[in-house]
């Protein structure tokens, strides 16, 4: 064999692993991290190599430029490929603005006003029919309740009427000596004497009106002052009503209580006929001081009946300025 053979077949050798010279580095056989290296050395000498030009080496690279462009059209992608442009600031073009004329600043500011003015004027008028039919509520209830006291005032007084003949017919009796006294009628007409019709008059509406004076309605009319001059009888007939129930308890009770038969006084407050005349530990004493305290009684039933009147009078007055007024039929 010639030299130039002897050295192909060193070659060969070498590249099988299984020559002499690795026989003598390693002493021993190729391990599992020779055989993956040899492996990959391999797939890669498998893969055919493609040479590209320059141009389309190029064309691959990204362009920076283009690359800004597709992420400001597409915010998206952008805010997915970056995050941190979140926090950008876009500053937004400035547009140049014409300024209008001086005439268009004054019609829009015109149609502004006549906008208020009218949603001013229909929150007015809404306003007015409201308080319109409250008043009219209100004033309606006023009539009715006018008409009931009315209907009261005429009933005590004929009650009272009643009470001061009673008072007179008393008084006159007791003015006879005790002989000649007439103890069955003096003990009828004490017991009708003691007696008394309270008036309560129905002030719901007026209690109602007083606490809605503010409305224009009310405030502009003379409403205020026939009421004041009603509630003002009121308390006077109120008072006189107070003075009767401790005459009664001072004068009459006492007289009752000391001479009066318990039958007879069962039978008086019953409302029927007195059984008999007897009555009890009377003396002539006891005749004249009651008949001196049948004086005041007597005063003050009248004035009662005085100050009904004058009530019933601010009561019609009341009534027929209302319905005249507020225009009610009723």
């Amino acid at each position: 064999m010639d030299k130039n053979d002897q050295q192909s077949t060193n070659k060969i050798r070498d590249k099988s692993g299984t020559g002499p010279k690795n026989s003598v580095k390693g002493g021993s056989k190729p391990g599992n991290k020779d055989k993956t290296e040899m492996l990959k050395a391999a797939d890669v000498a498998d893969k055919p190599k493609i040479n590209k030009p320059n141009n389309e080496l190029k064309a691959e690279r990204p362009n920076p430029k283009a690359v800004s462009e597709v992420n400001k059209s597409d915010p998206d992608s952008n805010r997915d490929e970056n995050p941190k442009s979140e926090m950008e600031v876009h500053h937004h073009p400035q547009l140049d603005h014409k300024p209008k004329p001086f005439k268009e600043y004054l019609l829009e500011s015109f149609m502004i006003f006549i906008a208020v003015m009218m949603g001013f004027i229909a929150e007015n008028i809404r306003e007015t029919i409201d308080n319109n039919e409250h008043v009219k509520q209100l004033t309606s209830q006023l009539v009715q309740d006018l008409k009931a006291d009315t209907t009261s005032l005429n009933g005590i007084y004929a009650a009272d009427k009643l009470i001061l003949k009673d008072n007179d017919s008393l008084f006159n009796l007791l003015q006879q000596p005790l002989a000649k006294a007439d103890t069955k009628k003096i003990q009828k007409f004490a017991a009708d004497s003691h007696d008394m019709w309270p008036f309560h008059p129905s002030g719901g509406a007026i209690a109602a009106i007083k606490n809605e004076l503010h409305l224009k309605q009310l405030s502009n009319s003379k409403i205020i002052g026939y009421i004041a001059k009603y509630e003002g009888h009121i308390e006077l007939v109120h008072t006189l009503q107070d003075i009767t129930l401790q005459y009664q308890r001072s004068f009459l009770d006492p007289f009752l209580r000391f001479h009066f038969t318990p039958a007879n006084l069962q039978a008086a407050f019953n409302y029927s006929a007195i059984p008999n005349a007897q009555m009890r530990n009377l003396t002539q004493e006891d005749l004249t001081q009651l008949a001196a305290d049948m004086v005041l009684i007597r005063i003050n039933t009248n004035e009662l009946i005085r100050d009904n009147l004058w009530l019933k009078a601010d009561a019609i007055n009341l009534l027929q300025y209302v319905k005249k007024q507020y225009g009610l039929d009723e």
